[in-house]
Order: structure tokens, then C-alpha cells, then sequence
């Protein structure tokens, strides 16, 4: 069973580290599995709004898009299948730092893709370290707020702690 640190701190608020709260699990009889963060790591990351797109002149993939974080419009080539004028999505800023491959964090500069500068990019859960695989962009709801930090808006900076259940420990889940 896994849950977030938060949640549990909204009913009791031990005055502990999350270590104090994994021992106290322990020592009451529930192993605990794991201890993880709730999001990948990545900074400057934030919700954005694609406010117009058209096709790229010398890719047939690939889409320049005029994205809005509230403050500012930056030009963003991006590949994804299901980009689109009016989709609200996490956008990292140049200088942003996301996760990579193999655990070495992948930074995003100011780019040039088939001749059409970028300025930033437009994320998919796997960039952001949030989920295994992706089918395209993150599609966030309408009313996210622009420009807000995506760990913020999505919570993540939490921890998730995994307890492993025995079969005779059915009380645990409730």
C-alpha cells in the first residue's frame, strides 16, 4: 500500500522526520518497502498554454508553437502527436534541468530544430519523471493556473511511503 506523507500529516502531525514516522511504522508491526519522492526531479518547470501553431517548414512531424506561461510568449518546436492550440501543458524554461536517462539530469538550452530556433520545451509525463511511458504532452485542465510552478500546482514535493501488508494485518487497510 502506498500513500503520501502529506495525507497522513493532514490527519496526524507528529512532530518526526519522515525516517522518526518509517521507524514508528516499523516498529508497530508494518514493514515499510520504500520511501520515494512523489515527482521526478526537475526545476522551472510550469504550466503553460499553447496559444498558436503551425506546421514546421522543413519537418513534417514537427509543429512551431507560440506558448504563454501568463507573462511571456516563447517559440517552442515540439513533435507531440496531440499538441494543439488552446492545450494547457507543462513547459520547461531554458535553464530548466529535467531528469534524463540513466539518473544524469537533461538541460534545456535555447535550440535550433531543422533551422526554427526553440526556447523551451513542452513535457510528457515520462520528461518529467512522472510516469514510465507517454503517449504525448502532459494535458493539464483548463484552468490550471499560468505560469505556476508544475511541482507546486501538482504537489509534488512530497514523499511516498510503501508499506508492505501481511494477509493477517487487514486492519492496516482501513
Amino acid at each position: 500500500m502506498k500513500f503520501s506523507e502529506k495525507w497522513l500529516r493532514e490527519w496526524v502531525d507528529p512532530a518526526v522526520s519522515t525516517q522518526e514516522i518509517c521507524d514508528q511504522l516499523t516498529m508497530a508491526g508494518l514493514e515499510v518497502d520504500g520511501v520515494e519522492p512523489a515527482g521526478g526531479s526537475f526545476t522551472d518547470v510550469v504550466v503553460a498554454r499553447v496559444e498558436s501553431l503551425e506546421k514546421h517548414p522543413d519537418g513534417d512531424k514537427l509543429n512551431v508553437c507560440q506558448v504563454t506561461d501568463g507573462s511571456e510568449t516563447r517559440q517552442i518546436v515540439c513533435g507531440a502527436a496531440n499538441v494543439r492550440q488552446g492545450l494547457v501543458i507543462p513547459m520547461a524554461r531554458v535553464g530548466a534541468d529535467l531528469p534524463g536517462e540513466g539518473g544524469k539530469p537533461f538541460h534545456i538550452k535555447e535550440a535550433k530544430l531543422r533551422g526554427v530556433e526553440s526556447f523551451g520545451m513542452l513535457c510528457s509525463e515520462k520528461e518529467l519523471g512522472l510516469a514510465d511511458s507517454a503517449e504525448g504532452l502532459m494535458e493539464l485542465p483548463d484552468d490550471a493556473p499560468l505560469g505556476m510552478n508544475l511541482r507546486e500546482y501538482l504537489s509534488l514535493d512530497d514523499t511516498i511511503i510503501e508499506l508492505d501488508l501481511t494477509p493477517n494485518r487487514g486492519d492496516c487497510l482501513s
